[in-house]
């Protein structure tokens, strides 16, 4: 049976249903235009605890904030998405990672006063199924969990089904067809022991919850979401856009910060694994420093054993497990808002069928701050980038 954390769960995609809509975040939105605000305002950080939460982590553990001149509290670590998008919306949190697409609804569905100001990673995602499992088209018949309608994971998994002939359904009553994949709202932490007793054939979601049911081999990686659409951001930042008007120069200091903490993670990722860690001086999240070593810092012998098992079709995109860089490219967030358009996501989407992708990219998005920070840490070139600030987005199922 489901724990109590999946109740939870469900309840917790029908609070941010209500979020996402003008008349359900509006008391929040007065709630936050009412706080009081000074200039030394410090930086307060809300996260869950998975590897998306890395930039912005590494930032407070290894002083970046402090070292820019800024009072930053301990970060906040929230339990749900829902939690954290109120937290935000209300003024308690002033700087979050989100999953891309609740940032679009957090903009155009609640109306919220932010944007997304730099990307948190890529990739850092996949699909896990039982070993009993080769192929996508397997799951046909089978309920597959994701962590939240309003992912990255919801839309590369329809996407990953459709080209394999597959149906994704969000209610279904009855049996499934042969055809037809079942999609479940699930907690990440619910999803490795859901898999294990085998209430579902599979989950997509961010690490180490992926790499965990490896360490606990009751599953298996099919398919990496960086492995179908490339370097795809998953977490972004999000901030307030009365600091990014009112208070620039502490906005700058903010993502300059977390650039320098991207670029150390990426020179620093066992040193990062054993930082976020259960054992880590700050506790930043209840994992093993082992599970996190295997997304942050694997050996190569992963990299060919996920080639051979086909877990990753496209070795010469050189993609990592995850990665670290931080500027928006507007292609991105034009791709990602055609795709929503097409994807099945439960509760309010209407707005969307009016929402051009070109102009949601440029009202969602402030890339200024990010800019600076990029070239003062040496260009898209200290990140693995070409030196260009545009890009195709390729999507290879």
């Amino acid at each position: 049976m489901p724990t109590d954390d999946f109740i939870f769960s469900r309840r917790d995609a029908v609070r941010l249903a209500a979020l996402f809509t003008a008349a359900g975040a509006a008391p929040l939105l007065r709630a936050a235009a009412a706080r009081a605000q000074s200039p030394d305002e410090p930086v307060r950080i809300g996260y869950l605890p998975i590897t998306d939460a890395t930039p912005l982590l590494v930032a407070h553990g290894k002083g970046f904030f402090d070292k820019e001149g800024l009072k930053a509290e301990k970060p906040v670590l929230f339990r749900s998405w829902s939690q954290i998008v109120e937290a935000f919306i209300s003024g308690q949190v002033n700087v979050v990672h989100l999953l891309s697409p609740i940032t679009v609804w957090a903009r155009f569905g609640s109306k919220a006063p932010a944007k997304v100001v730099a990307w948190n990673h890529t990739g850092g995602s996949g699909l896990t199924v039982g070993h009993d499992i080769t192929d996508v088209r397997q799951l046909g018949g089978k309920t597959v969990a994701v962590p939240f309608w309003y992912s990255i994971h919801n839309v590369v998994l329809q996407a990953l089904l459709k080209e394999n002939g597959l149906t994704p359904v969000t209610k279904k009553g009855g049996e499934l067809k042969p055809d037809e994949v079942q999609l479940v709202i699930m907690a990440p932490s619910d999803m490795v022991p859901a898999l294990a007793a085998k209430q579902i054939a599979g989950y997509i979601v961010a690490e180490p919850f992926n790499a965990a049911a490896e360490a606990l081999n009751v599953g298996k990686v099919l398919r990496f979401t960086g492995d179908v659409w490339k370097d795809h951001a998953c977490c972004v930042v999000f901030m307030q856009e009365r600091d990014l008007n009112e208070r620039p120069e502490w906005s700058q200091k903010v993502v300059d910060a977390m650039v320098k903490a991207q670029l150390w993670t990426r020179e620093n990722r066992a040193e990062t694994a054993a930082l976020l860690s259960k054992d880590g001086e700050n506790k930043y999240t209840p994992h093993a420093k082992a599970v996190l070593q295997k997304v942050l810092a694997p050996a190569e012998a992963d990299y060919d054993a996920y080639v051979k098992s086909g877990a990753i079709k496209h070795p010469d995109w050189r993609e990592r497990r995850i990665d670290f860089q931080p500027y928006p490219f507007p292609s991105y967030t034009e791709e990602l808002v055609k795709r929503l358009k097409e994807t099945a996501i439960e509760g309010d989407n209407r707005f969307l069928a009016e929402l051009d992708p070109a102009v949601a990219a440029r009202e969602l998005v402030d890339d200024r701050f990010v800019r600076k920070a990029v070239e003062a840490a040496g260009g898209l070139k200290s990140f693995g980038l070409a030196d260009a600030w545009t890009r195709e987005e390729v999507v290879v199922a």
